[in-house]
């Protein structure tokens, strides 16, 4: 890529993801090799990863059953952030200036705190109250930027403006795969691929057949590739927006 300056979002869609994928796992074997720097520090490393695979192995050592198990847990903590995420919305929703869209706020909170999975207009008519204050990315409150860091199964440890440009970065990047993955064509994935897209983007994929998770992904294709960039604070959100209550989901 540096060779031939090519760019992140030039790349194919497999490309684009396996990249991502890499970078994730490179910051975990990183991590290790510092603590394993010391001398005979290598059999304490050896032991932690036996008592923490979780945290400390890539996925590719994971045994099947620990995949499916790793990512239940995974998914119970991000989908602890959402009613904080929603309770959020509710309350900014007199600070929107604009009359019918705190009233297409008001409705869509509703509907998925009665446990109704949203249409895709309902979502898209609020692009424009994600777009500037009080919901646009650079003016969202620091416990919703926390919340949402826990939806997307980032770190919340670090200070506000890390936190921030950290979900713009990988907000952007989802964007970016979305795009790659609209002009592939969700048909030419493989199930195993379809899974891990869903998942990567807020939904318990490993609960769901392969065919809803198709008609899952579709629904977040055409959010977000009707996105511009001003409008990506909408994407973030709609990790918790469209996964909630989506058939299937709740155990």
């Amino acid at each position: 890529m540096v060779k031939h300056n090519v760019k992140f979002h030039q790349l194919s869609y497999r490309e684009m993801e396996h990249l991502r994928q890499f970078r994730r796992d490179v910051t975990k074997c990183f991590f290790l090799g510092i603590i394993s720097i010391p001398p005979f520090a290598n059999y304490l490393v050896f032991l932690l990863m036996y008592l923490f695979p979780r945290q400390l192995l890539i996925r590719h050592f994971w045994t099947p059953k620990q995949q499916i198990d790793f990512l239940h847990i995974y998914h119970d903590i991000r989908k602890k952030s959402h009613p904080e995420v929603l309770s959020y919305l509710e309350k900014v929703i007199p600070l929107i200036s604009d009359e019918g869209l705190r009233w297409h706020m008001t409705e869509l909170c509703t509907k998925i705190r009665r446990g109704t999975h949203p249409a895709i207009q309902e979502i898209l008519a609020l692009r424009k109250s994600f777009s500037n204050h009080p919901l646009g990315m650079n003016q969202l409150h620091a416990s919703q930027i926390k919340a949402l860091s826990r939806a997307m199964l980032l770190t919340t440890y670090l200070p506000s403006p890390l936190l921030r440009h950290r979900l713009k970065t990988h907000t952007t990047v989802i964007h970016q795969l979305d795009k790659a993955l609209a002009k592939l064509g969700i048909n030419q994935l493989t199930d195993q691929e379809v899974k891990s897209a869903c998942y990567l983007r807020g939904l318990n994929s490993t609960l769901i057949a392969e065919e809803r998770c198709r008609t899952w992904l579709a629904e977040w294709l055409q959010i977000s590739c009707n996105l511009k960039e001003a409008e990506l604070s909408l994407l973030l959100h709609n990790v918790v927006l469209l996964s909630t209550n989506y058939i299937g989901t709740r155990r």
